[in-house]
């Protein structure tokens, strides 16, 4: 979706029940290039509990793993807040 050389990649995936669109990134953006965790499981559940602080969800399906989705109209913003929310963590 971005121009940028470090641009976080998002799949859109279909849309919520009511009809809003869904993008899905992998949780590894939501890890600090310093946090050295071994456990992948480890590694997802920080991620998805740092998403869900801007409204990313697990996302249930096979096509994707390890991806956090979220709702979003614009996601240029969400990536903005994605990059703003991993600042706290570097």
């Amino acid at each position: 979706m971005s121009t940028s050389e470090n641009a976080i990649e998002f799949t859109r995936v279909n849309n919520d029940v009511n009809g809003n669109p869904r993008y899905v990134c992998h949780f590894l953006n939501f890890i600090a290039g310093g946090e050295n965790l071994y456990d992948v499981d480890t590694k997802y559940n920080l991620a998805l509990s740092r998403a869900k602080k801007i409204g990313g969800r697990k996302f249930h399906n096979k096509q994707y793993g390890g991806g956090i989705v979220f709702q979003s109209y614009n996601i240029s913003a969400t990536e903005k807040e994605i990059r703003s929310l991993m600042e706290e963590f570097k």
